[in-house]
């Protein structure tokens, strides 16, 4: 990825409907120079998509919390797929350590938590806390040749 690569990316970062005439203008070139970019970017796995973000306390989803999840013996495959199937869990990693996955999830109340952990927990023990404020939002790794020294 150049410098131009770059700019494209952090424009798209911060408004991916931008159109081709309004990218070119941000990183300062000709649409026809800019039009190829995003889309070999695309080919080389580079740029995956372009997301919509939503508000989940504005949806209704006051509360988040982040539930790390160990499968009981011969439980894993089990979990993963009860995993893929929770409607509430919008994140889930696969991790090494202790636990087998780390899920984050939205829920409406208390006793949805309660709902969702009950299902889980004839399969795997879990450790469950109430996110209290995102301090970080999910954000791209560092752009650029000086964040690879």
């Amino acid at each position: 990825m150049d410098t131009i690569d770059q700019r494209i990316v952090e424009a798209l970062l911060a408004n991916a409907r931008l159109s081709l005439k309004d990218l070119a203008q941000a990183v300062g070139l000709s649409p026809p120079s800019v039009s190829e970019r995003p889309k070999r970017m695309e080919e080389r796995g580079q740029i995956r998509g372009y997301t919509l973000a939503l508000d989940p306390q504005a949806l209704g989803y006051p509360l988040q919390a982040i539930v790390r999840i160990r499968p009981l013996p011969g439980k894993l495959q089990a979990v993963q797929k009860l995993i893929e199937q929770t409607p509430e869990i919008c994140e889930c990693d696969k991790v090494t350590g202790e636990d087998c996955f780390v899920a984050r999830l939205f829920v409406r109340s208390i006793e949805q938590l309660d709902r969702v952990l009950d299902r889980i927990a004839d399969q795997a023990e879990t450790n469950t806390s109430v996110v209290k404020a995102q301090v970080v939002r999910r954000r791209p790794p560092p752009l650029g040749f000086a964040a690879a020294r």
